[in-house]
């Protein structure tokens, strides 16, 4: 079977980690998946002049953080022309030669594809990326010869950026905080983009895109294709998240867990490989300063205090040498 020349050599990598595995570990049995459609919340009851809808509105967005960790969002303020700019700009990337991605250093040589630190099988992710910090998305000199790419992808983190900080001001403002609280420590300095392709996978369909994870930032913003792939857990079991592309899918990361007191829920997440067809997505992390303290919300408090530095550290530790992330757990009081 010929390989396209812009994908990574994911079938090489898969291929030796299951050979130093004995054949791999076994992939779980393929169950007929349940589908759901998130909460969908139209934010434009947030800019309402009837008091009663902004407060429903505002609520809605508190109690699927609390009971999903996802929702769904529609009228949030970014112009659909420019997610479908972003999204020509993003394939024609990807459709570059792997060499030219891998070794080109372009948008600040964070290129990556599958899982360098895998050791079987089932840390494996089928998939490439860019993880780009928000302080090189405006240097020029970071695209190379994607010029189109840069003024595009200016103007989608911005609106990115505020939509978060929105979404974060209610969630802050609905536990009785300052809403400027996290919107002080959480800023291009600290934030990224990321930029994800998941090719056709025919090996099996039980193979991750994505390994399952959860976030390790306040919150997420997520735009994805038709294709679906996304699947979350919910009441202790897989569900498949239904595709709309006329939403953006925002969900809860770890530190809005810790900050909230367990209130907020960072729900374990993946995507899983497809078959036939490529697919395409972009995410948006709001992170804060790597020396910004995290503490609870309120007394007493579940996690002890740790700045997002250590917590980041932490991880990487893990996933060094136990081959996956521990979390939250680690910092439980």
């Amino acid at each position: 079977m010929m390989i396209e020349s812009w994908n990574p050599p994911l079938l090489h990598d898969y291929s030796k980690l299951s050979r130093l595995n004995n054949g791999g570990a076994s992939l779980s049995a393929k169950l007929m998946m349940e589908e759901c459609e998130l909460p969908l919340i139209d934010l434009s009851c947030l800019k309402s002049k009837d008091e009663r809808q902004k407060i429903s509105c505002e609520n809605a967005i508190a109690k699927a953080s609390s009971e999903w960790g996802f929702f769904q969002v529609v009228n949030h303020g970014v112009s659909l022309e420019l997610l479908r700019k972003m999204r020509r700009e993003q394939m024609k990337l990807f459709k570059a030669p792997f060499q030219m991605k891998a070794n080109c250093g372009i948008l600040n040589n964070s290129y990556r594809w599958g899982n360098s630190t895998a050791t079987c099988p089932n840390q494996f992710s089928w998939s490439e990326a860019f993880h780009i910090p928000l302080t090189k998305i405006s240097e020029a000199d970071c695209y190379g010869e994607f010029t189109t790419l840069r003024e595009v992808m200016v103007e989608y983190a911005a609106a990115m950026q505020d939509l978060a900080k929105s979404l974060a001001g209610v969630l802050v403002r609905n536990l009785g905080q300052r809403d400027n609280l996290i919107k002080g420590i959480c800023n291009e300095s600290s934030c990224f983009l990321r930029l994800n392709h998941y090719p056709p996978c025919q090996i099996s369909p039980e193979i991750f895109g994505l390994v399952p994870h959860t976030d390790s930032d306040f919150l997420t913003i997520l735009h994805q294709d038709r294709v679906g792939g996304l699947q979350l857990m919910k009441d202790s079991k897989w569900v498949a998240v239904k595709p709309n592309q006329n939403a953006l899918i925002v969900n809860i990361g770890d530190l809005f867990q810790a900050w909230s007191n367990d209130v907020y829920k960072s729900v374990e997440h993946k995507v899983m490989a497809n078959g036939k067809m490529e697919r395409f997505s972009i995410a948006y992390f709001l992170c804060p300063s790597y020396d910004s303290l995290i503490g609870s919300c309120k007394e007493p408090s579940i996690y002890r205090k740790f700045t997002f530095g250590e917590y980041r550290y932490q991880i990487q530790q893990d996933v060094k040498f136990i081959g996956h992330k521990v979390g939250l757990s680690r910092f439980r009081l």
